[in-house]
């Protein structure tokens, strides 16, 4: 399985909508836009987990013309331990 990191997302992109693009590329276990808290608005990235074509999906993607915005699309990196 693999994580995705997608960024320089439309504000009003769905979960669903991301979903059903990175399906033409493999496929899809879930699908995760980050929200501000405070707000509950889009943050601007999100994260794309896939079973099967994370590879053809980054080589397709990244740069892809999404509503008028080229996203980024890449392996995402392992989640750092909080530093307290």
């Amino acid at each position: 399985m693999t994580n995705l990191y997608v960024g320089n997302l439309p504000w009003n992109t769905t979960e669903t909508e991301l979903k059903d693009l990175f399906s033409q590329h493999g496929e899809v276990n879930s699908t995760n836009i980050i929200q501000d808290r405070e707000t509950g608005r889009s943050r601007g990235f999100g994260f794309v987990e896939m079973e099967r074509g994370a590879d053809e999906a980054v080589q397709h993607l990244n740069g892809h013309d999404l509503d008028g915005r080229n996203i980024k699309v890449n392996i995402a990196k392992p989640k750092r331990e909080p530093r307290y």
